[in-house]
């Protein structure tokens, strides 16, 4: 899996693009937490949940369905004015967990179409390092070639995706 911090980096880079005029900062606020939601499932290890199962890591919480439903919910919660767009959003912050798990080149793959296929696949390509799970071993040479690939894979590409939005979204104000 990439870092909890990159995937923030995919709702970062589309509320930069949408701008406050059409997402909220509850909005805003839950499409991070969304982008990072989805590995609330390693909690499973505690209970023995196996990797492999279902709701194990990068199971059913990787799924579209699961991202789709969540952000149904959480639309309906934070009744923004714009309700589909912010459906939109957090569906897109959420599904980007899994897509982003399928880049990486270790696990198991992500359960992207679960319930209806439990199989858990990877990207033809997986150029991202797999973070290790837990902070101790990630402060390692490790955790930089992760944090390295990262930057390659995911930051640069959303910064300047960001910033090219931004000046399209300036140039129509």
């Amino acid at each position: 899996m990439p870092t909890v911090m990159s995937h923030a980096a995919v709702p970062l880079a589309g509320a930069l693009i949408l701008g406050r005029s059409r997402l909220s900062w509850p909005v805003i606020a839950t499409g991070l937490v969304f982008a990072m939601l989805p590995d609330a499932d390693v909690v499973g290890f505690r209970f023995d949940i196996d990797y492999a199962d279902s709701w194990g890591h990068r199971g059913a919480t990787h799924s579209l369905i699961f991202a789709a439903v969540a952000a149904l919910f959480a639309a309906a919660v934070l009744r923004p004015d714009r309700y589909i767009v912010a459906a939109v959003f957090l569906f897109i912050a959420m599904a980007s967990h899994g897509l982003l798990d399928m880049l990486t080149n270790g696990g198991l793959g992500a359960a992207l179409f679960w319930p209806f296929d439990d199989g858990r696949y990877f990207a033809p390509f997986t150029p991202i390092a797999v973070s290790p799970i837990g902070i101790s071993n990630f402060i390692s040479m490790r955790g930089i070639k992760v944090l390295s690939s990262e930057a390659i894979w995911i930051w640069i590409p959303l910064t300047l995706i960001a910033a090219a939005g931004l000046g399209i979204r300036k140039r129509r104000i």
